[in-house]
């Protein structure tokens, strides 16, 4: 124990940040511990050198107090060009002197810090990766040499030859540290004197509480005894105390108004966690079994995932510091390793290898699934790799040090929702440490599976956005009428008493809401708004919640592949397929396909005689695909379907069925509460959807790519009226008035809600009259110039003064004004004519001529993130439809149905620029057009030629290859034409002036022979409209050539 103590006070007893413990932390914990002083750059090594010999001695006796036959003088010797370094060389001699004097042992040591003398230069490049250093420069913390590996017994004998006492010492001191670790049973707070009782009070109490309100899924005898034999299982196996303190701290969240997720994972099929509110799902209604979550015949300890608002969170784990102490209470570490593409990277960079060059090399290294492959094996499979290798010395010298840093740990954080509760002080249990520096809760130094071995139970506190969002909306809602009533006035459903404005009360089978379903409107639809799931639920049209449960369980690789016949037998287009009578009625809800793990566990019961207990032993065994577990079972099962009536051969296909499916099925308990809180987010949509798309927004109000796309589904798909940023209108968040969502002025960029909260409290009740009354009433420094203005190109201030680039310039004199108002009214100076600062004489703005139309929507571009209230594509519409070139969202329509040749247009956002593994350049183009933003690959070729026209701003049409890769749809662009020569070389077009005020009349027309058969038509001269002088624009109709 002292020795855990002692590590956790390096970690904790510091505020200065640095690592490591006192002299009175040692003499504190010293019991059952041996201790050796450590070598030439140790306290007394460090006095001794600096001629504090009297202050060694005494620091030494302290410790030899402390230690009493437990203290070691310690010698090391580290000989580099045939002599020891300085500092072991001038305290070699005083620190045997002082052993002998005040008669300790000698023990001899070498400071180890890599396994052999080939990994030095490795580990000064893992310090350098750590320092942010290069390996050719000097640095004091690396003063190792390849003498600092782990010696072998010949290696320290010839070291200390001299000194063969302090040799056989080491022996000595390993004889002495014979220690082992015992395995502990879970240890958790006690949280009644009798917990047995209080489990089975609070579950009855909860069951009829719950069975008051609900329908019932069978008979009220039916959900006692299930209630009584989970109880007598939970009992058993000893873990009252965990439902209970799980109980306890949801039950907090919920009355102090934090949203909990319905369940996650196994958990759910407990009826008893549903009495008390652990979940929210009634196991009976969806037919979840109890012991595919604890499992009699396995014992294990029990967990609950717990799915929190992602904004109050680390409210509930604060409340659990409180209740049960903060030294009880912690993290679990986890520990990041060096894989080999990232180990390429690191070395590349402290050898000073240009970025382009290491990049090519980690790129080369191919993936397995999600992680890379080792260096050896890519070494191994990859000819480029050992070229690359061959012609380069520095090439050679980076993959081999990766080679030998691959898989060493990088760094140590924390798990994402983790959390351990003990009855003790953690530091009684586990070693822990808190990030230097930080005031961080602190963490085990053992990771999750060495802190279950030393008794700790971990508590998963996860945060749900999607929870986040269903609160911002049903928030939004209840504001104005209750939740089962639409905008309308329609009443959507008939609560029970008291779950008037419950989500979870809402019912299962809404008309509209599946209607949302079968469309694929489910864009910010938890789970199921991706294209791929959208396909899905089109196929599919789903009518009930078992639809949507089984599509959260079959979307997965592998599964997947059953989606189109589930959905065929639902429609009546294919049979179902029997498996065997006795076990058809199972798979009724799946359609005949084994979709769920608890499906292959009331199989084996049913057609074996399997208890559920054996079955989830069963299903275990199939899914790890243990030959030895499997050869015992095959059997066994085939056994107990024969004495059911079902012959040999078919109990072993149904056998080897289950085996496949057991590797791909899917926990039902998880899949159902995922697809009720998907079922949530749909209702909401279909029956609230300016309240929803509100709420939704206000969780990604600096994520502009989500913002684009969900007012693209706000203006084209629902048709929901909005107001643009208005600092009279606006609240920093999304807000809904009357039908109409007002766009937040915190979604802005570079604007924080926080500052935007200044502008709707200096508002109050009263609209701001001018800019002077805004700089009066808020005070304009506090906020800073750069949201400011951001506000001002984004049309904020509108209201006040509709020249937007008078505002822009205007700004620094307003800040001005506005710390001049504040600075009286903080120095309680009364005005003669009125509230403080009415007497300052008011700053002139500039007078500058507004940005023109296009100027507009490009600094609202830059303030806003994509196009709000125009588009710069809007009047070439008509000609690009002409022309047959297709927006964004026509293009990922068209694609579903195979790979298309395209003509697309937009506006340049972005372009990166990169080189490819055989150098060549190619580019990443961000457009915009008037359904979205896309991305489109060019290559060299295509680059080449185009790169002039891909600067930001730039508008273009370009020939584009779009095909499907998974459920993305990538674009590869070929010939890109500058936007304007595109439509000007169409037949028939009209000049339309882009700033009226400033054109002159058109010129006079010229007759010339236009179309197939050469007839004359009045067409304007293009190189007589387009001049500096008079800005004009092309459409595609003109006098003549129809609409």
């Amino acid at each position: 124990m002292n020795l855990m103590k002692l590590s956790s006070c390096a970690y904790l007893g510091n505020s200065n940040g640095i690592v490591q413990v006192s002299l009175a932390d040692l003499e504190r914990h010293a019991a059952g511990l041996i201790c050796l002083t450590g070598g030439a750059d140790g306290p007394l090594g460090r006095l001794i050198r600096a001629g504090q010999a009297a202050r060694a001695e005494s620091l030494l006796r302290r410790l030899a107090a402390a230690f009493p036959s437990r203290l070691y003088v310690e010698l090391q010797r580290h000989p580099v060009d045939g002599g020891l370094p300085e500092a072991e060389r001038l305290t070699e001699g005083p620190l045997i002197d002082l052993a002998y004097a005040l008669d300790l042992p000698l023990v001899a040591t070498n400071d180890a810090h890599f396994p052999d003398a080939a990994m030095h230069e490795a580990h000064d490049a893992l310090l350098c990766i750590a320092d942010g250093t290069y390996l050719d420069q000097a640095e004091p913390r690396r003063r190792l040499t390849p003498e600092h590996w782990f010696k072998g017994q010949a290696e320290m004998a010839a070291l200390f030859a001299d000194l063969p006492e302090a040799l056989e010492n080491t022996v000595e001191i390993a004889r002495r540290c014979a220690f082992r670790v015992p395995r502990r049973k879970p240890i958790l707070p006690r949280f009644a004197d009798n917990e047995v009782e209080e489990l089975r009070r609070q579950a009855r109490e909860g069951l009829a509480a719950r069975l008051a309100v609900i329908p019932h899924a069978a008979p009220v005898e039916e959900y006692e005894r299930r209630l009584a034999f989970e109880l007598s299982i939970i009992e058993q196996m000893g873990f009252p105390g965990y439902f209970l303190i799980v109980a306890d701290f949801i039950k907090w969240a919920k009355a102090h108004g934090i949203p909990v997720g319905p369940g996650r994972g196994s958990g759910a099929g407990s009826l008893v966690a549903y009495a008390l509110t652990i979940t929210d799902l009634d196991p009976l209604r969806y037919g979840l079994l109890f012991e595919r979550f604890l499992n009699p015949e396995r014992v294990s300890m029990p967990d609950f995932d717990i799915d929190f608002c992602m904004d109050r969170r680390e409210e509930v784990i604060a409340y659990v510091q409180e209740k049960y102490g903060r030294d009880r209470v912690g993290q679990i570490i986890t520990f990041g390793a060096l894989l080999s593409k990232a180990a390429v990277r690191d070395v590349g960079r402290v050898l000073q290898m240009p970025y382009g060059q290491v990049d090519r090399l980690a790129k080369m290294i191919p993936m397995e699934g999600v992680k890379p492959v080792s260096i050896t094996r890519a070494l191994a499979e990859e000819p480029r790799l050992r070229e690359a290798m061959r012609e380069e010395e520095v090439v050679r010298r980076c993959l081999e040090i990766a080679e030998k840093l691959e898989g060493l740990l990088r760094n140590a954080s924390t798990h994402a929702a983790g959390v351990v509760i003990a009855d003790r002080p953690l530091d009684e249990l586990v070693p822990v440490f808190r990030a230097p520096g930080t005031d961080d809760m602190p963490a085990t130094q053992f990771n999750m599976k060495w802190v279950e071995q030393a008794g700790l139970v971990k508590f998963d506190f996860l945060g749900l956005k999607t929870l986040t969002q269903i609160r911002n909306a049903v928030n939004l809602v209840t504001a104005t009428r209750p939740l089962h009533v639409a905008a309308d006035g329609t009443r959507l459903y008939d609560p029970a008493p008291g779950t008037e404005n419950d989500i979870g009360a809402i019912p299962l089978d809404d008309a509209r809401t599946f209607d949302l379903y079968a469309r694929a409107r489910t864009v910010a639809v938890f789970q199921v708004e991706s294209a791929g799931m959208m396909d899905a639920l089109k196929r599919m049209r789903p009518t009930c919640i078992e639809d949507i449960v089984a599509l959260v369980a079959l979307y997965r690789p592998g599964p997947m592949e059953n989606i189109p016949i589930y959905c065929e037998v639902k429609n009546g287009l294919r049979p179902r397929q029997s498996v065997h009578p006795l076990i058809d009625h199972i798979l009724e809800e799946t359609q005949g396909i084994i979709v769920y793990q608890e499906q292959v566990m009331e199989i084996a019961r049913v057609m074996a005689g399997y208890s559920l207990g054996g079955a989830d032993l069963l299903r275990r065994a199939m899914g790890k695909k243990i030959p030895e577990e499997m050869a015992r079972e095959r059997p066994k099962f085939i056994e107990g379907a024969v004495r059911n009536g079902v012959s040999k051969e078919k109990a072993g296909e149904v056998f080897d069925l289950l085996e496949k499916f057991a590797n791909y099925g899917f926990n039902k308990s998880h899949a159902a509460a995922y697809a009720v809180v998907s079922y949530q987010t749909a209702w909401l949509k279909a029956n609230h959807p300016v309240e929803f798309m509100a709420g939704v927004m206000n969780c990604d109000l600096h994520l502009t790519d989500k913002l684009a796309g969900y007012f693209q589904e706000l203006r084209k798909t629902l048709g929901i009226p909005w107001t643009p940023p208005c600092v009279n209108r606006s609240d920093a968040l999304f807000k809904v008035v009357n039908g109409t969502i007002a766009y937040a002025l915190g979604a802005l960029k570079n604007v924080g809600p926080e500052a935007m909260k200044l502008i709707e409290q200096g508002r109050g009740d009263r609209p701001f009259v001018t800019l002077f009354d805004f700089a009066r009433r808020v005070d304009l420094k506090r906020i800073g110039r750069r949201p400011l203005e951001m506000l001002a190109r984004a049309g904020a201030f509108d209201m006040l003064d509709s020249n937007r680039r008078r505002v822009c310039e205007g700004l620094e004199a307003l800040i001005a004004y506005s710390a001049a108002v504040h600075e009286q009214k903080g120095s309680s100076q009364v005005s003669l004519f009125g509230e403080a600062g009415d007497d300052l004489p008011e700053p002139r703005l500039p007078q500058v001529p507004d940005w023109d139309g296009p100027e507009r929507m490009a600094e609202e571009f830059k303030a806003v993130g994509f196009y709000l209230t125009g588009h710069p594509l809007d009047d070439y519409l008509p000609a690009l439809r002409r022309r047959g070139v297709h927006s964004h969202d026509e293009v990922v329509q068209l694609v579903q149905d195979g790979p298309r040749l395209v003509e697309m247009a937009g506006v340049v956002a972005a372009r990166q620029e990169r080189k490819s593994a055989r150098g060549n350049r190619f580019a990443f183009v961000t457009l915009s057009d008037p359904t979205g933003q896309f991305e489109v690959t060019l290559f060299s070729e295509a680059l080449e030629a185009a790169r002039p026209l891909l600067e930001p701003g730039s508008r273009v049409v370009m020939q584009v290859e779009a095909v499907m890769e998974g459920e993305a749809v990538r674009l590869t662009g070929r010939n890109v034409r500058a936007i304007d020569e595109a439509v000007a070389g169409m037949q028939g077009l009209r000049a339309l002036s882009a700033a009226r005020r400033r054109c002159r009349p058109l010129p006079p027309c010229s007759i010339r022979p236009v179309g197939r058969r050469g007839r004359q038509r009045a067409v304007p001269s293009p190189s007589a409209c387009f001049t500096p002088r008079c800005p004009v624009r092309w459409r595609s109709t003109c006098p003549g050539s129809g609409p």
